[in-house]
């Protein structure tokens, strides 16, 4: 029995050229018990498909034979014009083959109208209606997942046994780079910045699960590094390969807000650091320089010459401490319009002694358009012969290679300082901005420590890579001046 539909009347359609036919399936239909059937009758192929069209039926009942079409043409438009109700297809005799056609274009069943029955026909319309039921609510279900998937801000992705791309959102396309027809051609190794990861993944596509939210590095087509929290599942799929699905979060501008934050914590402790010493130790200073007037006129001349060497070593800290002062804080800045090209010319010419001495090639690559910034000039100048200085130091002598690149990316104007030296180790990559931290036998290490001061000054920020005996680029990144 059809119990579950049997509060509500089933309608029913049959498109059959033959009347006959149409007066002995309705009545078989009718003989059903417990249900009520509004059977309605259509005789042609065109109006047939216009009322599967239109909708308003629960179930569709269709002779092969409609004239000089059949009723296979007529499932295959109704099925491409999105009919979700269930269509029977009815013919004369038995024939396998149109059978397995009609089921792969999408009938619900397919029965011989020489051996239909009330049991036959009952049995028939409970198990289309149940089925197109629940494929209504799967499609509604994909429909709703597909669209999760597809609108989702985060990178969401399938990949197979050997971890290459299957299928992936938007979000994927645009965090990586590149098209979804390139992914589909590329594994998920390929994209690892990361070697310790590389082993991580080997062993997840022999079957070993991966912690939830796992902080990886990956390579876009562009050839920049993305840092991402990636959690990935796995799954069997045909009782034996191994099937993924990944879902990463971008978290690269909040690293990078985290590290300039933690930059400026550094200088502002240096800073306070700093004041408080040049506090402390100026009283005293004070007091000696004053004892030491005072003993002037009071000592005899064999004694002077100690005096003198108090007060010069007096004053040579005083000095020191002037220097920590200026650079804990920059100074008054005096902002005018300048562009980059013309402060680093200006620049490349304090340091052209040390670049021509040690034989290096400079090349420089301006945009041809000013890259004009609001900047204090002088103190630019400074930050920037600071990079310089290090860049030139860092390279062999007759073979080292020197690169300024100034270009717009909008809205920032970027100044790139590249070098071919013996580059910095990653342990000192992480304190490379830290006050007082120098790899120099003889420096302070204060000169970088100055430089980003310098550059946050001009609400710039500066980005550092480097590798081992390849080089180092420093990219220095302005907000560009609007008229």
């Amino acid at each position: 029995m059809i119990t579950n539909l049997s509060n509500h009347t089933i309608r029913v359609l049959i498109i059959d050229d033959d009347e006959d036919d149409f007066f002995i399936t309705s009545d078989l239909i009718r003989q059903i018990p417990d249900n009520n059937f509004k059977i309605d009758w259509c005789y042609n192929y065109d109006q047939g498909l216009k009322s599967i069209n239109a909708g308003g039926y629960d179930i569709y009942f269709v002779d092969y034979r409609l004239g000089i079409k059949t009723g296979l043409d007529l499932l295959k438009e109704a099925c491409e014009n999105g009919c979700q109700e269930p269509i029977v297809l009815l013919t004369g005799k038995g024939n396998k083959v149109i059978d397995v056609e009609a089921m792969q274009i999408g009938a619900t069943d397919y029965l011989i109208k020489s051996e239909l029955s009330v049991e036959k026909l009952e049995r028939c319309i409970r198990y289309s209606m149940e089925r197109a039921n629940s494929l209504r609510k799967i499609k509604s279900n994909e429909r709703k997942y597909r669209n999760i998937f597809e609108h989702s801000k985060d990178a969401v992705f399938i990949l197979d046994e050997n971890l290459a791309f299957q299928d992936m959102n938007i979000a994927t396309t645009k965090l990586l780079g590149y098209s979804e027809e390139e992914l589909k051609q590329k594994s998920f190794f390929n994209l690892l910045a990361n070697s310790d990861h590389i082993e991580i993944f080997k062993r997840a596509a022999a079957g070993e699960e991966i912690k939830d939210d796992l902080e990886i590095e990956l390579l876009t087509k562009d050839g920049d590094t993305r840092n991402c929290i990636i959690s990935i599942t796995h799954e069997p799929i045909d009782g034996k390969k191994l099937q993924f699905q990944g879902f990463m979060h971008d978290i690269t501008n909040l690293k990078k807000t985290e590290k300039a934050n933690l930059q400026i914590e550094k200088l502002a402790a240096a800073g306070r650091l700093v004041r408080t010493l040049a506090h402390e130790v100026r009283n005293p200073l004070n007091n000696i320089n004053m004892s030491v007037e005072q003993l002037k006129n009071e000592v005899s001349e064999d004694l002077e010459l100690y005096l003198h060497i108090i007060y010069k070593n007096s004053n040579r800290i005083n000095d020191l401490i002037r220097e920590l002062l200026d650079f804990s804080k920059p100074g008054d800045l005096v902002f005018e319009k300048k562009s980059l090209q013309s402060i680093m010319d200006k620049t490349i010419a304090q340091a052209l002694d040390r670049i021509i001495l040690k034989h290096i090639n400079l090349q420089l690559r301006y945009d041809s358009k000013p890259a004009e910034i609001l900047a204090d000039e002088n103190k630019l100048s400074i930050a920037f012969l600071n990079v310089l200085i290090n860049a030139v130091e860092s390279m062999k002598e007759n073979t080292g290679k020197l690169t300024i690149e100034i270009i717009h990316h909008n809205p920032f104007h970027v100044v790139t300082i590249s070098d071919n030296g013996c580059g910095i180790p990653p342990e000192n990559l992480t304190r490379l901005f830290e006050p007082y931290f120098t790899s120099k036998r003889n420096g302070v290490g204060l000169g970088l420590v100055s430089t980003l001061n310098i550059i946050k000054s001009h609400k710039g920020n500066i980005e550092v890579h480097s590798k081992i005996n390849e080089g180092t680029t420093f990219n220095v990144l302005f907000p560009a001046h609007a008229d």
